[in-house]
C-alpha cells in the first residue's frame, strides 16, 4: 500500500520549480530538494519516483503557472499594448526583486535548459515543455506588439515577430545579469531602457 502523502502535490512541485531555478539540475541535491518540499528522502521519490522525473514535473508545474499569470498580463484588455509588454517585465523584476531579498535570483528553468543540450537530452518532454513555453511567449507577446502597434504604443519600425525576439532577449539577458549580482535598480533600468527602444 502507498504511504498517504504528507503535502500538497501542487505546492511541492513549485518548491521543487524554485530549488531547480535557483541551482540548476545538476547541482541540485536530493537534501536542497527534501528541505524545498519539507519530506524525506523516501517520501520524495515515493512521490516522483526519480530526481529526472521531478524535475520534469516541476517544470511542467512552473511553466503552466507562469502561462497563467503572463496570459492575465498579456492578453488583458483594458491595457495598451506597451502597458502589456511593460506588465509582463514587471512580473520579472517582481520576482527578482523577491528573490535578491533572500540574498540570491531567482534563476530561469527556460533559459539553463535552452543552454544545457545535455540536460535537454534526458527526456524528450523537458526539451518540448521549453519550446511550447518559448513559443507561447513568443505569440503572446507578438499580439500585444501588434495591439500596442494599432493603438500608438508601440512603434511601427520593427515587425510584431522581430519585437518578440527582443523581448524575449531583454528578458533572458535581466535574468543572466540578476544570477552575474546586477542589482534590482540596474535590472529595473535595463527593462526601462528596452522598453523606450519600442516606443513610437
Amino acid at each position: 500500500m502507498a504511504r498517504p502523502r504528507t503535502f500538497d502535490e501542487k505546492t511541492a512541485l513549485m518548491a521543487a520549480a524554485r530549488t531547480f531555478r535557483r541551482h540548476g539540475f545538476a547541482d541540485t541535491t536530493t537534501e536542497q530538494l527534501c528541505t524545498a518540499v519539507g519530506v524525506g528522502r523516501g517520501s520524495l521519490y515515493n512521490a516522483f519516483t526519480s530526481k529526472d522525473e521531478l524535475f520534469i514535473r516541476a517544470i511542467e508545474a512552473y511553466l503552466q503557472a507562469l502561462s497563467e499569470v503572463e496570459h492575465e498580463v498579456l492578453g488583458d484588455p483594458a491595457r495598451t499594448g506597451a502597458e502589456r509588454l511593460q506588465g509582463l517585465l514587471d512580473l520579472v523584476l517582481e520576482e527578482e526583486e523577491n528573490a535578491a531579498r533572500d540574498g540570491h535570483a531567482a534563476g530561469c528553468i527556460s533559459v539553463a535548459t535552452l543552454m544545457s543540450p545535455d540536460l535537454r537530452s534526458r527526456d524528450e518532454r523537458i526539451g518540448k515543455l521549453v519550446e511550447e513555453d518559448r513559443s507561447r511567449r513568443h505569440e503572446a507577446v507578438k499580439h500585444a506588439a501588434r495591439i500596442g502597434q494599432a493603438d500608438g504604443s508601440v512603434t511601427r519600425d520593427d515587425a510584431p515577430d522581430g519585437i518578440a525576439w527582443f523581448v524575449s532577449g531583454l528578458i533572458s539577458g535581466i535574468r543572466v545579469n540578476a544570477q552575474a549580482g546586477a542589482p534590482i535598480k540596474v535590472l529595473r533600468r535595463t527593462a526601462a531602457t528596452g522598453l523606450r527602444a519600442l516606443r513610437p
